[in-house]
C-alpha cells in the first residue's frame, strides 16, 4: 500500500516538519443534511468597468452620444453637427456629417474605446450603423477603419471596409471586417469620402463576431467563459450600491434595461467618482448588458437568477440614514413594489396574458426564466429599511407566494446595524438574510464556526453570504493569502449548509487600467484576462460542493482554527453522484502539519483518490496578465488507507481529498 503521507512527504519537508497528527473523525456511514444547489455562486456588479468595457462585447465607449459631453469618447473632425431629434426616443442624438469643403480635408470619427480597443490578428468584427442621408441625394459612402494611432508602420489604418448610406429614412448598416493586426489600444474610425454628401450616423456599435454562445448583443467570450467554469449555483445582479444610486434618480431601474438596446437610455454609474483618487468621468452604464442578458446568462450558465431590486431608499453611506430627498416614504413605494412585481412577470409570466412577459418573448425568450429569488434593498441600515421593505413583502408574498425574498442585515458582518436588522428580518419573515464582510485576515482566522451558532429550525431566514472577500491588512489586493483565508473560512459555509444556503464572493471583475476596488475574482485588458487565486478557492468549492454534508470533527468539535488546532481549517461533504467522499483541509500556517484522517464506516482496504492542492510559497504572490497560471489548482491520483490514513498537509495549503467509496 502506498500511503498519502509518503506522496506529499517532499512538499512536507519543504515547509517544515509536522508535530504529532491530528485526528479527524470523518463519519462516511451517517450522510446529513443537502448541500443547496445555490450553495457557490457569483455576483455581479458594474463596478471596475465590469459591464460596458468588460463582460460586455461592445467595443465602442459612448455609441449612441447620449453622455453628458455628447461626444467623449469621441473625436470629430472636419464639418460636423451634433442633432437631437434621432429615431430612437430614449437616445435622441446623432452625429451629421457634411463634406470638408476641401479634397484636402476630412470630416469623420474616431473612437478611442474603453481604455483602447482591443483587436485580434485574423479576428472578425461586427461593425453596425444606423444611417440616412437626409438630403436624399445620392449614395454616401462611409470609410469603417480599424486603426492602431500609435504605431510606427507606414499606415494607422490596418483594415478598412466601407458602406454606402442611401435614403433618407433610418435604416441599420452592418459589414464584418478581419483584423489584419493585434493591436491592445486601438481605435475605430468613420471618416467621409473626398467630395461626399452629407450622413446622419446614430448607434455605431463594434462587437467580436466570436462572442460568448454566439449571441446577438453578446458578452467578451473568455470572460463569460470564466463565469461558465466557476459551475456557479447563483447569479446575483445587477449589483449593490449601483442599484441604490447615490440619488434615487440614478438607481438602476431594470425596465431601462430591457427591449431594442438602441432605445435603452444611459444611466450614470455611481461608481465613476465615488473615490476621488480613482475617478473615472467618463464612467456611465449604456444598459446594453441588461435584465434580459443577465437571465440568458444565469440560464447559460447553469446558475439560479437572483436580481436585486430598490426599496426606495438611495445609498445611505452617501445620504445617511433619515428620510428626506434621498428616500421614498412609505406611501409613496407602489412604483419601486411595482417594478419588482412587474419583474416577476417579465422572467415568469406568460406572454398571452402580461405585456412584460410579452416582451421577453419578444426579445427572444417565450418560456420562463423560472425566477425562485428576489433582494429587495442592498445595503440598506437604521428603521427606514424595514419599514419600507414590509410592504414590499405584503405585496409578493400575496401575488407570488413562491417567490422567496432576501432582505439585509446591512454593510456589516457584526455590530450595531447588524444586530438591530437580523431580529427585524425574522419579524417581516423574509426567507434569507443577505450578509456582507469584507475584512482583514484575523477577522476570517476568528471566523471559522461563525455559522455553528446560528438559530435553525421552521420559520428561521437562512443565510445569503452575498459579498466578501479577505481584505489584507495593509495589502488590500490580490494574493495568495488572502484566497487561503477564503478558503479556511468557506468550510465554516460548508460545516453549515443547513443555514447557509448560498455565497458570492465579490466583487467579480476588474478592469486593469479601470478599477475602482480591489481585491476582485477576475482581471482582464482589452484582449488578456486571468483568474486570481481567489477565484481558484471559489471554483474549487463550487466544483467539489458534493450533495449532502458529513461529521468532521477534532475531539468533537469541528476543525475550524480553534484552539490546539494549529491554524487547520477542514470540512467534508458526501457526493451521492460519484460515491465520493470529499474531505477540504486547509493549512493556514508557517508548518506542515500531520493530519489521521478516521474515515469512520468506510471497509477495511485501500482507496483511489484524488487529491488537489492550491499553494503557494509566496504568500503576497498572484496570477498575472502576463502569468495566468502562475498558481493553479495541482491534481494527482494517490491511495487512501481505510479506515484510518496518516497525511501531512503542508503550510500554507489548501487540500482536497476526493476519496470513492
Amino acid at each position: 500500500m502506498k500511503k498519502l503521507g509518503t506522496v506529499l512527504a517532499a512538499m512536507a519537508m519543504a515547509t517544515g516538519v509536522y508535530a504529532q497528527n491530528h485526528v479527524f473523525d470523518v463519519n462516511t456511514s451517517k450522510v446529513g443534511g443537502s448541500i443547496p444547489s445555490t450553495m457557490y455562486g457569483i455576483f455581479f456588479e458594474d463596478i471596475n468597468y465590469a459591464a460596458d468595457g468588460g463582460l460586455y462585447g461592445e467595443l465602442v465607449k459612448n455609441r449612441s452620444f447620449e453622455f453628458p459631453q455628447n461626444l467623449m469618447g469621441w473625436k470629430a473632425f472636419g464639418k460636423y453637427e451634433l442633432k437631437n431629434d434621432g429615431p430612437f426616443k430614449k437616445n435622441p442624438h446623432y452625429v451629421r456629417l457634411h463634406d470638408s469643403g476641401h479634397r484636402d480635408k476630412f470630416t469623420g470619427l474616431e473612437n478611442e474605446g474603453f481604455f483602447g480597443i482591443g483587436y485580434q490578428k485574423n479576428a472578425e468584427y461586427r461593425f453596425t450603423v444606423w444611417a440616412r442621408n437626409p438630403k436624399d441625394d445620392g449614395d454616401v459612402t462611409v470609410r469603417v477603419l480599424l486603426c492602431d494611432p500609435n504605431t510606427m508602420s507606414e499606415r494607422q489604418q490596418f483594415t478598412e471596409g466601407k458602406i454606402v448610406v442611401s435614403g433618407k429614412d433610418w435604416k441599420k448598416y452592418e459589414i464584418v471586417l478581419k483584423a489584419g493586426k493585434t493591436v491592445d489600444k486601438g481605435t475605430l474610425r468613420l471618416m467621409l469620402t473626398r467630395n461626399s454628401k452629407t450622413v446622419d450616423l446614430e448607434h455605431v456599435s463594434l462587437f467580436p463576431v466570436d462572442v460568448y454562445k454566439g449571441d446577438a448583443n453578446g458578452l467578451r467570450k473568455d470572460l463569460a467563459q470564466a463565469l461558465e467554469d466557476l459551475h456557479p449555483g447563483v447569479f446575483r445582479f445587477p449589483g449593490g450600491c449601483i442599484v441604490e444610486g447615490t440619488d434615487l434618480a440614478t438607481r438602476y431601474q431594470w425596465k431601462n434595461s430591457v427591449g431594442p438596446v438602441e432605445n435603452r437610455p444611459l444611466n450614470e454609474n455611481r461608481w465613476h467618482y465615488t473615490f476621488d483618487y480613482r475617478f473615472f468621468p467618463d464612467y456611465y452604464q449604456s444598459y446594453g448588458l441588461g435584465f434580459y442578458e443577465y437571465f440568458r446568462l444565469s440560464e447559460q450558465i447553469g446558475a439560479e437568477p437572483l436580481p436585486v431590486l430598490s426599496v426606495g431608499l438611495s445609498c445611505e453611506f452617501q445620504n445617511g440614514d433619515k428620510r428626506g430627498d434621498m428616500h421614498v416614504d412609505v406611501d409613496q413605494l407602489q412604483p419601486y413594489i411595482d417594478d419588482v412585481l412587474d419583474l416577476i412577470e417579465f422572467a415568469n409570466g406568460d406572454p398571452a396574458k402580461n405585456s412584460w412577459a410579452k416582451l421577453r418573448a419578444d426579445m427572444g425568450h417565450p418560456a420562463p426564466f423560472n425566477l425562485k429569488y428576489v433582494a429587495i434593498g442592498n445595503e440598506q441600515w437604521g428603521a427606514i429599511y424595514p419599514e419600507n421593505l414590509k410592504p414590499f413583502i405584503e405585496q409578493v408574498r400575496k401575488k407570488y407566494p413562491n417567490i422567496k425574498i432576501i432582505g439585509t442585515s446591512g454593510p456589516d458582518s457584526e455590530g450595531g446595524k447588524f444586530d438591530y436588522l437580523w431580529p427585524e428580518m425574522r419579524k417581516l419573515g423574509v426567507d434569507l438574510v443577505d450578509e456582507h464582510f469584507y475584512r482583514n485576515e484575523e477577522w476570517f482566522l476568528k471566523s471559522g464556526n461563525r455559522y455553528d451558532n446560528y438559530k435553525r429550525g421552521k420559520g428561521q431566514p437562512k443565510v445569503f453570504a452575498g459579498e466578501y472577500a479577505c481584505h489584507g491588512k495593509g495589502k488590500k489586493w490580490n494574493h495568495f493569502n488572502a484566497a487561503l483565508m477564503e478558503a479556511a473560512f468557506m468550510t465554516d459555509l460548508e460545516r453549515n449548509a443547513d443555514v447557509v444556503e448560498m455565497a458570492t464572493y465579490a466583487p467579480l471583475f476588474a478592469h486593469v487600467d479601470g478599477w475602482q476596488w480591489r481585491p476582485d475574482a477576475i482581471w482582464y485588458d482589452n484582449l488578456r484576462s486571468f483568474n486570481s487565486c481567489s477565484y481558484y478557492v471559489q471554483q474549487l468549492y463550487s466544483l467539489n460542493k458534493g450533495t449532502n454534508m458529513l461529521s468532521l470533527t477534532m475531539n468533537g468539535k469541528p476543525v475550524a482554527g480553534n484552539d490546539g488546532q494549529d491554524g487547520l481549517f477542514a470540512s467534508a461533504v458526501f457526493d451521492k453522484n460519484t460515491s465520493e467522499v470529499i474531505i477540504k483541509v486547509i493549512n493556514t500556517g508557517d508548518k506542515a502539519q500531520g493530519v489521521t484522517f478516521n474515515l469512520k464506516g468506510m471497509k477495511k482496504g485501500d482507496y483511489s483518490a484524488q487529491l488537489v492542492t492550491l499553494h503557494s510559497d509566496n504568500l503576497t504572490a498572484e496570477n498575472t496578465l502576463d502569468a495566468p497560471k502562475a498558481i493553479v489548482p495541482q491534481t494527482k491520483t494517490v491511495s487512501v488507507a481505510a479506515p484510518t490514513t496518516d497525511i501531512s498537509v503542508p503550510a500554507r495549503t489548501f487540500a482536497i481529498y476526493k476519496i470513492k467509496k
